[in-house]
């Protein structure tokens, strides 16, 4: 008797269960704002380099922003960009339809603004300057790399994502923007009134020069500024012409250089060196995959790379993976310290969203996030400006004319003049 109440009770049991399951409210269906939500959160969950997600919970991350208020896009952008700041990496960011437009611009044609790479420190959460891009009003203002960029036409950058940092100094051509900045020499605050003008994508300056007087020996100097769309078939093209016309040595200058496309610093590397690594890569699941240059190097002749506090990502990874294949000295000041690798991403809306998704190491497994490379000869960090870039009057490129000069142009890495070991 008792054993028979003990299945009758189970299976009223069941059946409340049961009934509850059926009777369950069907779930609510996705507004279109929910589901641009969803989307940004489902690529970060599969691609995110940091699988511990900045120690978040991720998934209630997701339920948390599904319960915002979210009406429009605008505010759906609101949320997701208030989702990602969980990540703690200013890099992994949304890019509304017009940023990632202009994005897209700048690493293939050309854009309007004032010529300024900037990022957010990760630890101060100050926007800083990167570098001035050559030959705009950002670099005639003087800024440098590093340079603290305290706020935009009076509003304080405290208060602003990288992004819309970005968007405040884009315009019109001929239209005024006001940056107050710190000096990162000195630490003086200036308000800078720059004029917006068009902002042409030029990556590569090529100049072929006699070595000293006493000779005919011809060094090539190229000047890479950005690893944009067609760096590499302009350097291609630089290097093949100063090869015909005779050039024993080169200059490489990757200073003030903040980047650009990953796989335009691989190809530019293979233009150098050949059978060996370029650079390795680690995701998220620790899995190390490389970037190998085989056998298309246009020269061998002996090479001498100059870097500052403004070379960065793609930059160091193309001086990184020279250094350490012994292809090249570097000289100059230690880099920026960027080693981790964006992946951009096509949202359903036209907008995008900028995903880090690696690391990298150098060839050697040297770990430069925010460390940077350290020169071979470092030269103490110099303001660059137009007038002074590779003349005499520029240490780091007369650092490396006179080591060519008494080497003889044999490519050895192994000395320099003793006044450069300051």
């Amino acid at each position: 008797m008792r054993q028979r109440a003990f299945w009758v009770g189970l299976i009223v049991v069941l059946q409340i269960v049961v009934g509850v399951f059926w009777w369950s409210p069907p779930a609510l269906a996705l507004t279109e704002e929910q589901k641009l939500v969803s989307e940004v959160w489902r690529i970060v969950n599969r691609s995110y380099v940091d699988d511990t997600f900045n120690h978040q919970n991720w998934w209630r991350v997701r339920q948390q922003a599904l319960k915002e208020r979210m009406t429009d896009r605008q505010q759906a952008y609101d949320v997701i960009e208030k989702m990602l700041a969980r990540l703690d990496d200013p890099f992994t960011r949304l890019l509304r339809p017009q940023q990632y437009k202009t994005l897209q611009v700048s690493t293939s044609g050309e854009l309007t603004g004032v010529g300024l790479q900037i990022a957010i420190d990760s630890e101060t959460k100050n926007l800083e300057a990167i570098a001035p891009i050559a030959g705009t009003p950002a670099e005639f203002a003087g800024i440098q790399p590093k340079d603290l960029i305290l706020n935009i036409d009076g509003v304080p950058t405290t208060q602003l994502t990288l992004e819309e940092a970005a968007t405040r100094m884009r315009g019109p051509v001929g239209s005024h923007v006001v940056l107050r900045v710190q000096r990162h020499s000195d630490r003086q605050i200036k308000d800078l009134d720059l004029v917006r003008d068009r902002i042409a994508i030029n990556p590569v300056y090529a100049d072929l020069r006699t070595l000293d007087d006493k000779t005919d020996r011809q060094v090539g100097y190229i000047r890479l500024t950005q690893f944009s769309a067609n760096a590499t078939s302009e350097m291609t093209r630089a290097l093949e012409d100063l090869e015909e016309r005779g050039a024993d040595a080169y200059v490489l200058d990757l200073r003030n250089n903040p980047g650009g496309l990953l796989q335009a610093g691989i190809e530019i590397a293979r233009l150098w060196l050949e059978d060996r690594t370029i650079v390795y890569t680690v995701n998220r699941q620790a899995i190390l995959g490389s970037f190998e240059a085989t056998d298309s190097a246009l020269t061998d002749d002996p090479l001498v790379v100059l870097v500052n506090q403004g070379t960065a990502s793609a930059s160091e990874i193309l001086a990184g993976a020279l250094q350490d294949n012994e292809r090249a000295t570097l000289v100059g000041a230690r880099t920026f310290g960027k080693g981790l690798i964006q992946s951009l991403f096509d949202l359903s809306d036209n907008a995008g969203l900028a995903v880090t998704v690696a690391r990298y190491e150098t060839p050697s497994h040297k770990d430069i996030n925010k460390l940077g490379i350290t020169p071979d000869f470092e030269i103490e960090p110099e303001a660059l400006t137009r007038d002074i870039v590779a003349t005499s009057k520029d240490k780091s490129y007369q650092t490396a004319i006179d080591w060519l000069t008494r080497q003889g142009l044999v490519a050895s890495t192994t000395s320099l003049p003793q006044a450069a070991k300051n």
